[in-house]
């Protein structure tokens, strides 16, 4: 979305980098459909503790994903999606936040992982 925001194009009606840009706005939709579900199921199967804490988290994370699906929609509802509509849409605050949430659990997840010698 970097690269797009960076092409001023007016529109991606007609290009297939504004094509590569829908796409992509979908598939990132649809990953972060069922996020919190996700740390969730982690939680548990490794039986990680203090499970609130990550439940808590998990809900944060539900909130900062529900805000930036609704950025997302927004920007997909629209007929013609210009780059600057997508350096605001990677300015939002709510996509912002999803990532930092997303850098965050990522970091933890993996330091609480097994290591080789321990499966």
């Amino acid at each position: 979305m970097l690269a797009y925001a960076a092409q001023g194009l007016p529109t991606d009606q007609g290009s297939s980098t504004g094509l590569q840009l829908r796409d992509f706005l979908w598939r990132s939709r649809a990953a972060l459909t069922g996020l919190s579900e996700v740390v969730t199921a982690v939680v548990e199967r490794d039986a990680l503790k203090p499970a609130e804490h990550y439940y808590a988290f998990a809900r944060v994370l539900d909130a900062d994903a529900r805000a930036a699906l609704a950025s997302i929609d927004l920007v997909l509802a629209q007929p013609g999606i210009s780059s600057q509509l997508v350096d605001n849409l990677n300015a939002s605050i709510h996509v912002r936040a999803l990532l930092t949430d997303l850098f965050l659990i990522d970091e933890i997840l993996k330091s609480q992982a097994p290591s080789p010698s321990q499966s």
